[in-house]
C-alpha cells in the first residue's frame, strides 16, 4: 500500500509508530522551579552526538492543566536541567504507570511506588535502582509543525551506571534488557545482541 500522511492510511490504526521501530525510551525526570519532582517515557528518545554527548527527546502532545506540552517540557523550560533514566524490562510497569496523564504537581515517583536518587551535577531526581542514568543540561528546544510537538536537546553532564551491568569494562545489555516501544501498545526488550564489524575496521 501507499498513503499520504494528510490523506488518511485507511487502517484500523495509525502504522507509522509500528515502522519506526524498535524506539528506546527516554524515562525523564524532572523538577520544577518549586521543587517538585516529575517522572514521564518519552518513546521519541534518542543520542544525537558523541562529542560532547547529546540527547534528544520529542514532546508531541499536552495536557488538560498545561496545554501545548506535558510537565517535563514546562519544568525543563524553567530549571534548565533533566535526567535521562534508562527502562529496565524488570522496571516496565512502573514506567507504564508514570504515563498517567496527571496533574501538574502530582509526583510520579510517589504514584509509581519509585525510590528516587538526587543526580550529582544537576538539582533533579533521578531513579534509583535504574541500570544508567543521564543527567542533562538544555541546550536548546525546537519547536516542530503540529499543535504541541517540541524537540528538546541536553548536553550529557554527567552519566550513572550501575555497576552489576558492566562486564570487562564494558555495558552488557543482555543484564538488564532495555525496553523498548514498537507500535501501537507493543514494547519489546533487548535479549540478545550480534557483532558486525566495518569493512574499514
Amino acid at each position: 500500500m501507499f498513503y499520504r500522511p494528510e490523506d488518511g492510511h485507511g487502517l484500523p490504526h495509525n502504522p507509522f509508530n509500528a515502522l519506526v521501530v524498535p524506539r528506546p525510551i527516554g524515562w525523564i525526570s524532572s523538577r520544577d522551579a518549586e521543587g517538585q519532582a516529575n517522572l514521564a517515557p518519552y518513546s521519541f528518545f534518542n543520542a544525537v552526538a558523541y562529542e560532547p554527548p547529546q540527547v534528544m527527546f520529542a514532546c508531541t502532545s499536552g495536557k488538560p492543566d498545561r496545554p501545548g506540552m506535558k510537565d517535563s517540557v514546562a519544568n525543563i523550560l524553567e530549571t534548565g536541567v533533566f535526567c535521562v533514566n534508562v527502562v529496565e524490562y524488570a522496571m516496565r510497569d512502573a514506567m507504564n504507570a508514570t504515563s498517567a496523564t496527571l496533574p501538574a504537581g502530582v509526583d510520579e515517583f510517589q504514584a509509581a511506588g519509585l525510590e528516587r536518587a538526587d543526580c550529582v551535577v544537576i538539582d533533579c531526581p533521578r531513579v534509583a535502582g535504574a541500570p544508567a542514568a543521564l543527567e542533562c543540561r538544555l541546550t536548546q528546544t525546537v519547536k516542530l509543525p503540529g499543535k504541541a510537538n517540541t524537540v528538546v536537546f541536553g548536553k550529557v553532564v554527567g552519566v550513572h551506571i550501575r555497576d552489576d551491568v558492566l562486564v570487562n569494562g564494558m555495558v552488557d545489555v543482555t543484564l538488564f534488557q532495555p525496553l523498548a516501544r514498537l507500535g501501537y501498545r507493543d514494547y519489546t526488550r533487548v535479549t540478545e545482541v550480534f557483532r558486525l564489524a566495518r569493512p574499514d575496521d
